[in-house]
């Protein structure tokens, strides 16, 4: 079967602080991702039949009912790269063909008299799922957290106060896109970093474009050489075929990748020194710890998952319940203080700022429901797919007649149109018989792929609405042959650097 990789097209928006509540309980609201989170858990461990994966299944890829799901699929996902314009949202239409796809599939089935292998299917596709999807909670739960206690609003203030010039601002935001990505996840990187373009660059077009460009660019590279930094390298780890260390592998590629438009864009960049900014940002309390307790949990699911190989899930959602208890003790502490400060005599203003509360289940209420939820519909959508036989047909065409280092940079240049996601859920699911090389090639070139177009991948996306009117398409466009030319280096040096792991053949692909 598949596991789905994020990436990752999550939008990240910011709450007003609450201020400190004694007695204040979640609201009802802030309970139903809750709930969610528990029915997709339950609906996973339905029983299914132990024969069902036994049946033989049926060859419907050449059937009306075999084509009717492939033209579904396609205007499906032509609404899902359509919303900028339509205005609905991508999980929509996913949605509703996943049903419908899965619908066909169980009828076909049924006149055949088999009425329980596609139940089976399902579910297995489900737990997967399920899997991805509280992975994903826990991490956009922790840079909720860390957003609300003003993180990357210090990190933006500190920049902007320096008094850079603007070429040192094009070097060190691409620089900190490509080391934070691999642990913040490339689109929320990518948001911070582009904030410090546009208010540096204000009425300097020419230096926003190249500047959002090298940031998209850089943040999806970093997220490359991560398990954490990207949802396709997560997927990849979660499916087994490579060890969280072996993603090291990639750091080179990856930073080629970057460098070289980095480098070739810089000389556009303006020989100017804007004036700094005064902004102050508070951070509040508990921010830093927040920080420490992300990078600590993020090391517990991969000692967990490399030592005693259990799923990367248990380790997040272990880290989620130390999120909470610790803001139970920060919201107790805060009230201690609170209560001093009013004895002494009032509230100092900026200690005042800093000792607000923190609801951590208002930070799972601000997750990204429309990214989880598309997520849901692609994997169940390619799991139809793959269950009509089309997936076979194109492992069979890609890494049979092609090859697999042809068919794995072409997996980059479809990432570009397409959409990473589910171009490497779609070769998961084929599962082909690759070396660990092969398997860090089609990571890197998922990874990076995107980067060539600014609506291949989440990063690029969500820059473009930031710099709304200033970077858009055909002004990353202008630049793509750049990109292009990072590109084609990352993948010549894996081969050169990394020669030996094409060799190397990990159990999970062998087996």
């Amino acid at each position: 079967m598949v596991a789905l990789e994020p990436d990752g097209r999550a939008r990240y928006h910011r709450a007003p602080v609450p201020p400190i509540n004694r007695s204040a309980t979640p609201p009802m609201r802030a309970l139903l991702p809750v709930l969610s989170v528990l029915a997709t858990v339950l609906l996973t461990l339905l029983p299914a039949s132990a024969y069902a994966a036994h049946i033989p299944t049926l060859d419907l890829a050449h059937s009306g009912i075999g084509y009717g799901v492939l033209v579904l699929f396609v205007a499906a996902y032509v609404l899902v790269v359509m919303e900028e314009w339509s205005g609905m949202r991508k999980s929509i239409p996913v949605l509703v063909a996943a049903l419908i796809i899965w619908m066909m599939i169980a009828a076909a089935y049924a006149e055949h008299g088999e009425t329980h292998y596609v139940a089976h299917t399902v579910r297995e596709s489900l737990l997967e799922y399920a899997e991805l999807f509280l992975f994903l909670l826990v991490a956009m739960t922790y840079i909720n957290t860390l957003e609300e206690r003003g993180i990357f609003d210090g990190l933006r203030a500190w920049l902007l106060s320096r008094g850079f010039s603007l070429r040192t601002i094009f070097w060190l935001t691409g620089v900190l896109s490509f080391f934070i990505s691999p642990i913040a996840d490339n689109m929320t990187t990518a948001l911070v970093m582009a904030s410090v373009a546009l208010a540096v660059g204000k009425g300097q077009p020419r230096f926003v474009v190249v500047s959002c460009i090298s940031i998209v660019v850089a943040a999806n590279a970093g997220g490359a050489w991560s398990p954490f930094g990207d949802i396709t390298t997560l997927m990849v780890w979660q499916k087994g075929k490579l060890d969280a260390m072996e993603f090291l592998a990639l750091v080179g590629p990856s930073l080629v990748n970057w460098l070289i438009p980095a480098a070739i864009m810089s000389l556009a960049v303006p020989k100017e020194k804007p004036a700094a900014s005064d902004e102050v940002v508070i951070i509040r309390r508990g921010g830093f710890v927040i920080i420490g307790m992300f990078v600590g949990t993020i090391a517990l699911t991969v000692t967990l998952h490399s030592a005693l190989h259990l799923p990367p899930v248990l380790g997040m959602m272990g880290g989620l319940g130390m999120l909470k208890l610790y803001s139970w003790v920060l919201n107790r502490s805060n009230e201690r203080i609170e209560n001093k400060l009013i004895h002494q005599g009032g509230l100092h203003t900026g200690m005042d700022s800093r000792i607000t509360s923190l609801n951590v289940f208002e930070q799972v209420a601000r997750s990204e429901w429309d990214t989880l939820l598309f997520f849901y519909g692609i994997m169940m959508c390619v799991g139809g797919l793959g269950t009509l036989g089309y997936l076979a047909l194109g492992s069979e065409f890609m890494y049979g007649t092609l090859g697999a280092t042809p068919a794995n940079i072409l997996v980059g240049v479809f990432s570009a149109i397409i959409d990473n996601i589910p171009v490497m859920y779609a070769v998961l699911t084929m599962d082909p018989s690759m070396s660990d090389g092969q398997w860090l090639l089609v990571t890197l070139t998922a990874g990076v792929g995107g980067s060539m177009l600014s609506i291949g991948s989440a990063a690029g996306v969500a820059v473009m609405g930031q710099a709304h009117g200033v970077y858009t398409f055909f002004s990353h466009l202008k630049w793509v042959w750049a990109v292009a030319l990072g590109y084609a280096a990352s993948i010549a040096l894996h081969f050169w650097i990394n020669a030996g792991s094409f060799q190397l053949m990990h159990p999970a692909a062998a087996g």
